[in-house]
């Protein structure tokens, strides 16, 4: 019984898989066989979601695939998450986290600032506005999932705000890992940072993360915008009681909601990574057993580009651009400055915190 329904995710599964093997296929005979280069200068993570997007709006998928799909945007992308820590070593971890963590709290502050001065002026509704700065500066859907119950938010207000999560994010995605290169002079730690606070999804900064590193060949920016990512999700415990707070302090009763129900546990799994991986490198020290553990650590950053890959082109499937093209514009116009105010916010503190960083 178990076994049947886990089984009905594979079909959906398979075909996330497929579709990274084609857009893996299509960047090799783009990059190296037309272009001439040794290696593809173009990333497989981007093209596996932009044929994501023209697969699932081209063809109607069944159930048993949805839920595939589903589950790889959820749950592959987080165990690619996982096996990206076995990259990093915990001093490696600390520095980031350090440097991350006043960033962005100064981005989360901005943007709640920015969004309540712009409810007035556009008059959409409070809820819609929580919905959207919760998920632009936090961790997108799952900050706005977490938040709409606490804040009795309506179906329609969280379409509308997982909407912007969605266009604005893949927008941010493709653009700002090429923007970045220029702006910060190919700076991993500056990089990393960026795309680390300025991207919504966890999805698409490892996307963006992911892109940058097969670009420009740099996995130590991959690191730090995930660990900066990671350390932002863990913001949802502080942000979503505090909106609950905020939004129901006249109120004479609140739903009840549950820390332990929306702690991202995934970072817990990336930092037992990081430790497994300085374990390794501590009791593996023969030539033999090195090279076992050395191939191993190789097998498994494979892996996690592999899963990420996989999750882009199912986040990509999940896109419905019949869905998002029938929404009004207030709420996208919101997006949009907040987006931009995250960006600028991150840019501007970064620099400011320069010699801090260096």
């Amino acid at each position: 019984m178990l076994f049947k329904r886990y089984l009905v995710i594979v079909p959906g599964i398979i075909l996330a898989f497929v579709l990274y093997t084609l857009s893996q296929g299509l960047n090799n005979i783009i990059g190296i066989e037309l272009l001439g280069y040794t290696k593809s200068p173009i990333s497989t993570a981007m093209i596996a979601i932009l044929m994501g997007i023209v697969f699932g709006n081209i063809f109607r998928m069944r159930e048993d695939f949805l839920l595939g799909v589903d589950f790889t945007q959820k749950y592959i992308l987080k165990l690619g998450i996982i096996c990206l820590g076995i990259q990093l070593k915990p001093f490696e971890f600390l520095k980031f986290g350090t440097v991350a963590i006043p960033l962005i709290i100064v981005c989360i502050l901005s943007v709640l600032i920015i969004v309540k001065l712009l409810i007035k002026k556009l008059k959409i509704s409070t809820r819609m506005a929580y919905l959207i700065s919760i998920g632009s500066t936090v961790c997108g859907t799952t900050a706005i999932i977490a938040t709409a119950p606490i804040i009795k938010a309506n179906k329609g207000e969280v379409a509308y705000a997982i909407a912007n999560m969605t266009v604005f994010g893949i927008i941010s995605m493709l653009i700002y890992p090429y923007f970045a290169n220029i702006y910060f002079n190919g700076d991993p730690l500056f990089v990393g940072l960026f795309l680390g606070t300025a991207i919504h999804e966890t999805s698409q900064v490892a996307a963006a993360g992911l892109i940058y590193d097969q670009q420009f060949n740099s996995p130590e920016t991959l690191n730090i915008a995930t660990v900066t990512k990671l350390i932002r999700n863990t913001f949802l415990v502080i942000m979503v009681p505090l909106f609950a707070f905020l939004y129901n302090r006249n109120a004479t009763k609140t739903k009840n909601y549950s820390l332990l129900n929306i702690f991202p546990y995934f970072v817990l799994g990336f930092i037992g990574m990081i430790i497994f991986r300085n374990i390794g490198d501590q009791f593996f020290l023969t030539e033999n057993l090195n090279q076992i553990w050395q191939s191993s650590i190789s097998n498994i950053k494979d892996s996690a580009k592999i899963f990420l890959s996989m999750a882009m082109a199912a986040v990509g499937m999940s896109t419905n651009l019949k869905d998002l093209k029938s929404m009004g514009y207030k709420p996208f116009v919101v997006g949009f400055v907040a987006m931009i105010t995250v960006g600028l916010v991150s840019i501007i503190t970064m620099q400011s915190f320069a010699k801090l960083f260096l």
